[in-house]
């Protein structure tokens, strides 16, 4: 199905980009924290490729496409390369960085629940493979980088619930026999727009609700 949906050449070129601006955001976190050349090149490989490999290993695709495709394995190197040299340069870019990660989480959220759907899983699991594949390497970058990951934080934009409407539309699409070129666009843009929104107003997922605030509850366990 996913190669009814775009050609393998296309396939290719959106996968090569998606993979190298989640590269770029795991090397810069890396220089953030100050870590070696080797740590820079391990955060953008674990980045850019920990979603997709962690769903091949789940559906059986193995061995996963991260190691059977040279270029899928060096481009978050190039990019580590990048940032190494340049990234007083790219962190004055970082807006342009924040859409283009924007786009492969809309991208990767969609080719991943059609990918295992296509390895025979249900529509619930596809979907939720597809929410794996556009996340699972920010969370990993964040847990090897010793920081809660983004994706549990509260006062971070939201980002799980873009690629979550991204592989809803999606798999409700195949539900009902209408997943083609034009509608997996738009379950892509759906996500892209929505993350671009939540980026410029600062939407976040609600906290509990009637929750005491965090001053209160410390007073209260210290007396």
């Amino acid at each position: 199905m996913l190669n009814e949906l775009f050609t393998p050449s296309v396939q290719h070129a959106l996968d090569i980009v998606g993979i190298f601006v989640f590269a770029i955001s795991g090397a810069l976190l890396a220089v953030r924290k100050n870590f070696d050349v080797f740590g820079i090149a391990v955060l953008a490989e674990v980045t850019a490729l920990g979603g997709g490999l962690f769903r091949d290993i789940v559906i059986g695709a193995v061995p996963p496409a991260a190691f059977t495709d040279l270029g899928y394995f060096t481009t978050p190197l190039l990019a580590a390369v990048l940032v190494f040299f340049l990234h007083p340069h790219v962190e004055r870019i970082q807006v342009g960085v924040n859409v283009f990660d924007a786009a492969g989480l809309g991208l990767f959220c969609v080719t991943g629940t059609v990918k295992a759907y296509d390895y025979g899983l249900g529509l619930t699991a596809s979907a939720a493979l597809g929410l794996a594949t556009a996340v699972g390497g920010g969370v990993l970058r964040d847990v090897l980088a010793n920081e809660v990951p983004s994706l549990l934080r509260w006062d971070r934009d939201l980002y799980a619930v873009p690629a979550i409407v991204g592989a809803t539309t999606t798999v409700l699409c195949i539900r009902f026999g209408a997943l083609n070129a034009f509608t997996s666009g738009t379950a892509v843009i759906a996500a892209f727009a929505l993350r671009l929104l939540s980026m410029r107003y600062h939407w976040r997922a609600p906290r509990a609700y009637n929750r005491k605030s965090a001053t209160a509850e410390e007073s209260s366990a210290t007396t």
